[in-house]
């Protein structure tokens, strides 16, 4: 290859990295890292405590905060590694809601999806292969021949109905959409520098136990998936090692076809949240602002 060549080639990986490309390759990074941290807290706490001999009792509220935890932390270090590049969504729900009320480009949306689910398609098989063996001692201590009857191991992955719901997708669905509304409003609320902004970049970790909230206070109805990358990439991964029907079309004896649920409400539910933020704050800060130019226009400052 001549330098001329080399040269050519080489402008044109900076170009790519340093447009969409490269916010594709931190989208893909942060949820990577997100689900890494999160799959990887509930294969702790379902798997790896008691399979390790860590553990005699059975999974309960100490575990519960480790997974609402590991979440929370992965949330934190996910928008850590991506903010500086892309915004660091690392959520469907996100970008969608940025696009609808952020001026967010309509035309990296799909981009920015493809991204997300592929990072957490990664990291679920780093979580599979590192914690295989704990998967499989699980299984055999509970007697389970199938892995299309491993409910639990299948939610090391992916996320499921409660049984209260007795099969209705509609309580599920209202779920997702009131989680990701309280995740994308508040996320709204602590990004926008005109209301009561964290200082320095401290709005990871206050975004992170957004999550480590909700998962505590709405998380039994049906996991808080509140995000379509991180349910449908370790979903997909699931379906691919044998869970089967648990992973897609999601049915099991309580609940049928749930796969859609954790795509469809957190996207609906993200833009109901950005809206209802610009509705009831929002709008009330730029009213103010206009007011203030207003007044500091008739005084000649």
């Amino acid at each position: 290859m001549s330098e001329r060549a080399a040269a050519r080639d080489s402008g044109a990986g900076i170009k790519a990295r340093s447009g969409l490309g490269g916010e594709m390759l931190s989208e893909f990074l942060g949820t990577f890292v997100l689900v890494a941290f999160g799959c990887g807290a509930v294969a702790v706490a379902l798997a790896g405590l008691p399979g390790s001999g860590r553990q005699t009792d059975a999974f309960g509220a100490a575990n519960w905060l480790i997974v609402a935890w590991g979440w929370g932390f992965g949330v934190v270090f996910g928008v850590y590694v991506a903010g500086g590049v892309s915004g660091a969504h690392i959520n469907p729900a996100v970008t969608l809601a940025f696009a609808v009320r952020r001026g967010f480009s309509w035309l990296k949306v799909v981009p920015y999806w493809f991204a997300q689910t592929a990072g957490g398609f990664a990291a679920a098989a780093l979580v599979y292969a590192t914690y295989y063996p704990a998967i499989a001692a699980y299984d055999q201590a509970q007697h389970i021949a199938s892995r299309t009857k491993s409910l639990d191991t299948f939610s090391i992955f992916a996320t499921f109905p409660a049984k209260y719901f007795a099969g209705s997708p509609w309580g599920p669905l209202l779920d997702q959409v009131v989680g990701t509304a309280l995740l994308v409003l508040l996320i709204a609320a602590i990004i926008d520098n005109r209301n009561l902004g964290p200082l320095s970049n401290m709005f990871p970790f206050l975004i992170g136990l957004v999550v480590v909230a909700i998962g505590m206070s709405f998380g039994t109805n049906a996991g808080y998936a509140i995000n379509p990358a991180r349910d449908f990439g370790p979903r997909l991964l699931a379906w691919l090692q044998g869970w089967g029907e648990l992973a897609f079309p999601g049915s099991y004896e309580t609940f049928s076809g749930y796969w859609w649920i954790p795509i469809v409400g957190p996207l609906v539910g993200g833009v109901v949240g950005i809206l209802v933020y610009d509705l009831f704050i929002g709008q009330v800060l730029s009213a103010r602002e206009s007011a203030s130019s207003g007044a500091h226009r008739r005084d000649g400052s």
